[in-house]
């Protein structure tokens, strides 16, 4: 596994895996990205820096205002299952945790982005009320290349395992737990938790999810540790 350090070197590795797909036999229209890590790692941040440079890259020199971007980001987070569901099945309290998601429906999205050569819509989730948003996200036929960032990526238990076979390249994306943990207390803030909430919930189901997530580091293609 190599150890990314910049930008450049993971568009590099991103841009091998699409040459790799192209030579398939049995190439679908799209490449698939995933981008694994802790919560608070920095995988969102890290997967839009990463888009931004694909496209930009994508773009014939002049043609910025009618080249279509070709790469797109994707969330594993729409599929949390509903909090009326959490709360039904006793898990409410550490949402965010393995069996918190909708494992079969997240498969089925990375199965059609595969296969399926028109629109995809996924859902995506809405961070205020902590809720899935069904059919917010349109992935048009367009985007050869989709960026998939979560936390399971990499997981093979309770059904994940299924998902790293259909990803054409995984990235870990490591970062210092203390700087970790603060950008988690600091998100929960923003969202409406008191200090001490933001800080308990860091600490307590997001470091248990964190510690899960780091064992299936050595599962990635690359780890990214950005400057």
């Amino acid at each position: 596994m190599a150890l990314l350090r910049t930008l450049d070197e993971v568009a590099l590795a991103v841009r091998a895996a699409e040459t790799r797909r192209g030579r398939a036999t049995d190439a679908g229209p799209r490449t698939l990205v995933g981008l694994a890590g802790a919560p608070g790692s920095g995988k969102s941040t890290v997967g839009e820096a990463l888009v931004a440079r694909l496209n930009a890259g994508a773009r014939p020199a002049g043609a910025a205002a009618v080249a279509l971007p070709r790469a797109q980001l994707v969330s594993m987070d729409g599929y949390h299952l509903p909090q009326a569901r959490l709360v039904e099945l006793g898990r409410r309290d550490r949402m965010g945790a393995p069996d918190t998601f909708d494992v079969d429906g997240f498969l089925a999205l990375l199965r059609l982005l595969r296969s399926a050569r028109g629109t995809v819509v996924a859902p995506g989730f809405d961070r205020e009320v902590e809720e899935p948003t069904p059919g917010a996200v349109a992935i048009g036929r367009e985007r050869s290349l989709v960026v998939v960032e979560g936390n399971y990526l990499l997981h093979d238990e309770g059904g994940w395992a299924a998902a790293r076979p259909l990803l054409d390249l995984t990235l870990f994306v490591g970062l210092e737990r203390g700087i970790r943990l603060g950008r988690l207390v600091a998100r929960h803030e923003r969202f409406g938790k008191t200090a001490a909430q933001a800080r308990a919930w860091a600490l307590g189901p997001d470091e248990a999810n964190a510690r899960l997530i780091e064992r299936t580091r050595g599962q990635a293609d690359h780890e990214i540790r950005l400057a």
